[in-house]
C-alpha cells in the first residue's frame, strides 16, 4: 500500500475542526475526485469516487473516534485504503491536522499515476481545501461527537 502523510493549520479552533471532519457527506466539497459519500450508521460510509479517470464505489468503516483528537477508518470492500486524521489545537484558534492516508492501486494506470506522485498529490491538496472550505466558513455544517473503538460505541 502507498502511505501518504500531510499536515496542515487550520486558523480555527480544534471543536470546529474536528467537528467538520465529522460531517463525511460534505466530503465532496473539499476532496478532489469524491463525488458522493453517504453515512450508512455509526461508523459506515458508502463512498462514490473518481480514481484515476475510473469511477469507483467501497465501503468504509469508523474503526477508532475520539472526539477532538482523531478519526481512523479502513475500506471494508471495493478500493482497498485506510487512514487516520489527527487534530492538535496550537492554540484557542488554530488546530493542526494531520491526515495519513494508505491506499493500494490497482492496475497498470493506478500504478502508474501513483508512481507519478498523484496520490500524494490529492492527499495534499485535501488538507489544503479542507483548510480553505472551513476558514471560509468559519463555522462546521455539523457535528458528531460519538466515540467509536474496540467494536462500542458510545454516544
Amino acid at each position: 500500500m502507498e502511505r501518504v502523510e500531510k499536515v496542515i493549520e487550520v486558523d480555527r479552533p480544534l471543536s470546529t475542526v474536528y467537528n467538520q471532519w465529522t460531517q463525511f457527506e460534505e466530503f465532496p466539497f473539499f476532496m478532489e475526485g469524491v463525488k458522493e459519500v453517504r453515512q450508512l450508521d455509526d461508523t459506515h460510509l458508502h463512498w462514490r469516487a473518481e480514481i484515476w479517470g475510473k469511477e469507483k464505489e467501497w465501503e468504509a468503516e469508523i474503526t477508532e473516534q475520539e472526539p477532538d483528537k482523531r478519526i481512523s477508518w479502513k475500506s471494508v470492500g471495493g478500493a482497498e485504503n485506510a487512514g487516520t486524521v489527527r487534530f492538535e489545537p496550537l492554540d484557542a484558534e488554530r488546530t493542526r491536522v494531520r491526515l495519513v492516508m494508505a491506499y493500494n492501486p490497482e492496475g497498470l494506470v493506478e500504478n502508474v499515476g501513483d508512481a507519478l506522485g498523484i496520490f500524494t498529490s490529492r492527499v495534499e491538496n485535501t488538507v489544503k481545501d479542507f483548510k480553505q472550505f472551513i476558514e471560509a466558513r468559519g463555522v462546521e455544517t455539523g457535528a458528531w461527537r460519538g466515540e467509536v473503538g474496540d467494536s462500542e460505541r458510545v454516544r
